[in-house]
């Protein structure tokens, strides 16, 4: 005889990772929400925690319908690209003891497991202004060398995304707007080095860099720097 299989009622979620790059200070950082403190729940052991921007999907939308909803509803951010990037499924990823009030004020069922569909955007930090809403307290950019403890597993879906852009950089700086529509290879290669973690050799760099399909060498240079001018690039139209 067979063993009965046992089937759960799973909740699905999406979760963000949208990381900007800070063209000033050369570095990636990553947007947070703070979890709100509950009102009147009677719950004085809860901690607020530093979260990736995510809630549970409705019923009758599409996980990208969801993805941007929830990004609007905690951070009032609209119209930027997100991409699906990795799913999330571990039976205990929502049962640390650390986020277990949250999780009491917030679901109707807890103890339920939740499987999350996650989403990356880059972005450049000067072009949006997060303004936290929903259960988010507050909004803030943390550079993600100085990244706390976060709820749930959330430290972990940020770092798949890291690990996934620092393998093909090129393949998520084309028309991210993270650089002014033209650009130095200078400016380029700080980009490369903020997404990778590592730093390039600038002769090398741009050696491979001037062979590759997506860049556009413009008839202009520089104008009022002290320095050699350089050459302008642009990226080539992509699809997303």
């Amino acid at each position: 005889m067979k063993n009965k299989q046992s089937y759960l009622q799973n909740y699905v979620s999406v979760d963000c990772v949208v990381l900007g790059y800070d063209e000033v200070e050369n570095r990636l950082q990553v947007l947070l929400i703070k979890q709100k403190d509950p009102d009147k729940q009677n719950v004085d052991s809860y901690k607020s925690q530093y979260a990736l921007p995510g809630d549970l999907i409705n019923e009758n939308e599409s996980l990208d319908e969801a993805a941007s909803r929830v990004l609007n509803e905690l951070t009032h951010i609209k119209g930027i690209y997100l991409q699906q990037f990795y799913t999330f499924g571990h039976p205990d990823r929502v049962s640390a003891p650390k986020d277990a009030d949250w999780l009491r004020v917030h679901r109707k069922d807890p103890n339920a497991r939740v499987i999350t569909i996650a989403y990356l955007a880059l972005v450049r930090i000067d072009h949006i202004t997060p303004l936290a809403g929903s259960f988010a307290e507050n909004t803030i950019w943390r550079s993600i060398k100085k990244i706390p403890k976060l709820a749930f597993d959330h430290n972990q879906i940020l770092g798949k995304a890291l690990e996934i852009i620092k393998e093909h950089p090129e393949q998520h700086i084309m028309g991210r707007e993270l650089l002014p529509p033209k650009f130095t290879l200078s400016q380029l290669q700080n980009l490369y080095e903020a997404m990778s973690g590592l730093q390039l050799d600038k002769r090398n760099f741009r050696k491979s860099i001037k062979t590759a399909d997506y860049l556009i060498p413009l008839d202009e240079k520089q104008k009022g720097v002290l320095h050699k001018p350089a050459q302008y690039f642009s990226f080539k139209k992509s699809k997303k």
